[in-house]
């Protein structure tokens, strides 16, 4: 049977663009029986810039991760029950989101959770020049710092899951990590929710070791459907865990080979 390459509500976009750059929209064939997807080519374009979509590690350990573009009345509730589960998350933020909503912005950040960069215009990373790049993230990591001097952005996550070789590059060389993830569904439609048991069932249909679940805060379907996430995920041995934790397990080799040696 011919294998389908499947794209999670994003087409596939090889656009050529200007001095023969390319513009990739993130997808993947979607893994059954708690299997990882198959991002195809994209799996080394990302290995090279050091950006992630999932944990590698075959450990039971999922991440969960927002974005927030604009607020919909359901954030607090979601940041209630992750207080409530002792669970933490990781917020991708845009400039509106940010001016709107400082209030909720520094309750992230004192609840513990990871504020990451969405682009400060929610803009199209392969259609804007280096120096336009440089300013979109920067400004809106000012802007989170604003409301918390002590805030650590480091994570950036595009728009629209559009990115090239370039942008990859352009985030790690002003010390961003990209995030894409490995589990999402179409959930930002407001007005067209199917309750609550229909985005656990995506999420459930979806599940794997390593995980990155992008989901929005802008539906009452996946914040009524969190805390039933996260009991019935735990009953089935995984454990929730934040991005630094990520970072922190691909540091841990490398450490552990020079703590070998230097205990000889």
């Amino acid at each position: 049977m011919k294998k389908i390459f499947v794209m999670v509500f994003f087409f596939l976009l090889v656009i050529p663009m200007e001095a023969g750059a390319v513009s990739h929209g993130w997808g993947y064939n979607k893994g059954k029986n708690q299997q990882p997807p198959d991002v195809g080519i994209y799996e080394q374009m990302l290995a090279k810039h050091q950006s992630y979509y999932m944990d590698p590690s075959g450990d039971k350990h999922v991440y969960l991760t927002f974005d927030n573009g604009y607020e919909a009345g359901f954030t607090e509730q979601i940041l209630d029950v992750l207080k409530e589960k002792g669970v933490p998350a990781t917020f991708f933020l845009t400039g509106h989101y940010v001016e709107d909503q400082p209030e909720l912005v520094r309750r992230m950040l004192v609840d513990g959770h990871i504020v990451g960069n969405h682009s400060d215009g929610h803009r199209d990373f392969t259609k804007i020049s280096k120096e336009e790049f440089r300013k979109d993230v920067t400004v809106l990591t000012e802007r989170i710092k604003k409301i918390d001097d002590k805030a650590v952005v480091q994570y950036i996550r595009p728009p629209k899951g559009t990115f090239n070789e370039d942008s990859l590059s352009w985030a790690n060389e002003l010390g961003y990590t990209h995030i894409f993830w490995s589990l999402a569904f179409v959930d930002w439609n407001e007005g067209s929710e199917k309750g609550w048991k229909h985005a656990y069932e995506q999420v459930m249909n979806q599940i794997h070791p390593g995980a990155i679940i992008l989901m929005h805060t802008v539906s009452q379907d996946n914040a009524d459907a969190l805390e039933h996430l996260i009991e019935d995920l735990r009953e089935q041995g995984y454990q929730f865990k934040s991005l630094d934790d990520l970072m922190l397990k691909q540091l841990l080799p490398e450490e552990l080979i020079g703590f070998t040696k230097s205990a000889r």
